[in-house]
Formats: structure tokens, sequence, C-alpha cells
């Protein structure tokens, strides 16, 4: 089953219907029809009777009106007299010149149609532009004729003002965040109203939410001020963190000195292993240490090498 695209204008315009067509004559029709009129070529030369030409012209333009065909997807609606006969297709069919007529070819098709609501406003009073999709389907051709109208015009309708609806029973933050709920809800809503018309809404999508632009400026200014709150209590968080480590290591120091000169040792020795820099110590650090003793001691057996 395919889809067929449905546009239709924004609400207070006129509604752009698809033009619902007619069958034309049948390629098998137009070929009997032909023939007929050969055949009665044929006949007025070799008879010489014109009432048998004539019957035979008129049966030919008959079986042009009769023989009529639709396509996979239509169903003809047939009214003899004015009355409703029935469904034909797809395929061939006949109908009776004059007596019979078609009046519609109905699209089974799934079909898209196109719906927007604008400035309509939410349930926190917030104006938003929605465009949206519906899909639906004629399953009951019968009903699709008889019981509206214009059924185009009545679901294009129905879909602006179900959307309305909607809108103004959500949030803004349920109608930003909670899409698909928002799409069911309209779903159901749809196809409780056109389900007495032979029409089935199989779903319904929101494309875009469009927001006006001071509001817009407000909700990115708020996300970045939220953004920048989380990043401070994180600091935050991993300052403490950082402070309490630094309190259990002050308590694991004060109780053993050497482990406290061996941490200040490798502290000294990771500044200055890769480019060989001077570091300046304070005096009561390399007394504490014992740094004094033992640079002194490098320094002499340096100088005791030869050169």
């Amino acid at each position: 089953m395919g889809i067929v695209n449905v546009p239709f204008k924004k609400l207070g315009e006129d509604v752009a219907l698809p033009q619902v067509g007619i069958p034309a004559f049948a390629p098998i029709a137009i070929v009997v029809a032909m023939t007929g009129v050969a055949l009665t070529v044929a006949v007025t030369i070799l008879t010489k009777n014109p009432v048998a030409a004539v019957a035979m012209m008129l049966l030919s333009v008959a079986s042009l009106f009769a023989i009529r065909q639709t396509q996979q997807w239509e169903r003809a609606v047939v009214l003899r007299f004015g009355r409703y006969r029935g469904l034909r297709g797809p395929g061939l069919f006949t109908l009776i010149p004059v007596v019979d007529a078609v009046s519609r070819v109905i699209d089974q098709r799934v079909r898209a149609t196109d719906v927007t609501a604008e400035s309509a406003l939410t349930k926190d009073t917030v104006p938003v532009n929605v465009d949206a999709i519906v899909f639906w389907v004629v399953w009951d051709a019968e009903k699709a004729i008889l019981e509206v109208q214009e059924y185009f015009a009545a679901v294009s309708m129905s879909a602006q003002t179900a959307l309305r609806e909607c809108i103004g029973s959500h949030d803004l933050a349920e109608i930003l965040h909670e899409r698909d709920k928002l799409n069911q809800a309209l779903q159901k809503i749809l196809d409780a109203k056109t389900n007495p018309w032979g029409i089935t809404v199989q779903s319904v999508e929101i494309r875009e939410v469009l927001l006006p632009q001071g509001l817009e400026d407000a909700m990115s200014r708020e996300a970045q001020a939220e953004r920048e709150r989380r990043a401070r209590i994180i600091l935050g968080t991993a300052e403490t963190e950082i402070s309490d480590k630094f309190a259990q290591a002050s308590l694991v120091y004060a109780n053993n000195p050497t482990a406290l000169h061996l941490r200040a040792m490798n502290m000294l020795y990771e500044a200055i292993k890769e480019k060989g820099s001077m570091v300046i110590v304070p005096s009561s650090a390399v007394e504490t240490m014992g740094l004094g003793g033992m640079l002194g001691t490098a320094s002499l057996g340096n100088q005791g090498r030869p050169q």
C-alpha cells in the first residue's frame, strides 16, 4: 500500500482539495468502439442497410461508456438514477449507459496530510507554532461518500482542531519532551472523529515546534546558567574531596616524619628530573629533611672524580 501526500492550506484559508477523479474511458472500451465503427462502415458498404449501420454505431458508442476501469488502489462509486448502487473495481467493470453513473473514485492508499497550528496557546499560556503530519486511510469508501460531503476537508479541519486542543491541554515542557505521548493522544482523538466516516487515522507525528524568539533566548540563558551551576557544584565537591584527602595525609605525616621527608624528596625529584631546572628550597625545609648533608656529600663526591 502506497502513501499519497495530500497538502492542505492553513486554518482560515480555502482548503485545497485534491482532485477526486472519475475513471476515464478504458483502453479496451476505446478498442471495442473503434472496432464497432469499422464494422459499421463495412456493413453499410456491403448491405446498404442504414438501420443496421445506425444500430451498430449506437452499440459502439454505448460500449465506450459502458466499459470502465479503475486502478488496483481505487474504488468507483456507482449511482443508478441518483441512488447509491455500490462500489466497483479494481480492474474492468461495466455500467448501463444513461442509467448508471460513476460519481467519484476513492483512493484507498495511505495519505499524508500536513497540519499547522499557528500561535496556539499551551496550558501555561505560551504561544507556539506546531507542524504535524497525519497519516490516514479510507477503509470504507461507502461511508466516506455517504456520511460526509468532503472527507478531505473534514479530516484536515478535524486534525487542526484536535492539534490545538492537545496543545492547550499540555504544558510547553510536555510538548517539547513528550512528543510520543502527544502523538498518541492526537491519533486517538482524530480516529474517534473520523471512524464514522469510514476513515482511520493510523498515526500522527509532530514535526516541529517553533517558539517565540524571546522565549528561546530566555530558555538558552536558563540552560547556560544551569550548566554553570552544575559546574560550580562539581568543582566545589572536588575541592571538598581533595581537602579531606589532604587532612588524612597530614595525620599520617604528623605521626611519621620519615614518610614526610620521603614525600618531600620525591616532590623535589619530580620537579627537577625532566629539565634539570633550579629549585629554591627554604632552609628550614633543607634542615628538616637533612638535605644539606646529602647535597654536600654528593658535591664532594663529584669533585673527587677525575676530570
